[in-house]
């Protein structure tokens, strides 16, 4: 079976990473969205409630599951038997985190090899901490983010 897992901290899930997620579920057997506690990044949203939101966002897809994780991803991917790691690439910013990210994960575990999924223009822009402040300034996230993450960001920031 080819499992795959697609990390992040999904503070909170956006478009971008449904959109990943479902390619990636086009082309692996399973694939485990792996939600990081992160608590050095400070979250908005608790890790329960950042699993419930990417539970709720990607219920469409059957070979998908959610499941949050507190330990090195190489770790994390052991336990889980997966030995593919997905992510989404944006901008060439993100080039150079996730080539170093990817070189540690290497040089950490043999068994994981990492492939990159290019976002579409309309993603590309996109990232968590934009909505988060969208949303904070009371602006439209209806097309940047799942209805579930529309409500839970409403709510959050009602003033």
């Amino acid at each position: 079976m080819k499992r795959a897992l697609t990390p992040g901290t999904f503070d909170p899930i956006t478009n971008g990473h449904l959109d990943v997620i479902t390619r990636a579920a086009q082309i692996m057997d399973e694939v485990i969205v792996a939600v990081a506690r992160s608590a050095k990044k400070k979250p908005l949203f608790t890790h329960e409630q950042r699993i419930e939101l990417a539970k709720q966002a990607t219920s469409h897809l059957s070979n998908v599951r959610v499941v949050g994780f507190d330990k090195l991803l190489v770790d994390f991917a052991r336990d889980v038997d997966a030995h593919v790691v997905i992510k989404g690439l944006r901008a060439i910013t993100d080039f150079e985190y996730e080539f170093q990210m990817t070189a540690l994960n290497y040089q950490l575990s043999h068994a994981i090899e990492t492939l990159f999924i290019m976002s579409p223009p309309q993603f590309m822009y996109l990232s968590s901490s934009i909505v988060r402040e969208i949303a904070s300034l009371h602006g439209d996230i209806s097309t940047l983010v799942p209805p579930a993450v529309a409500k839970a960001l409403l709510e959050k920031y009602r003033s």
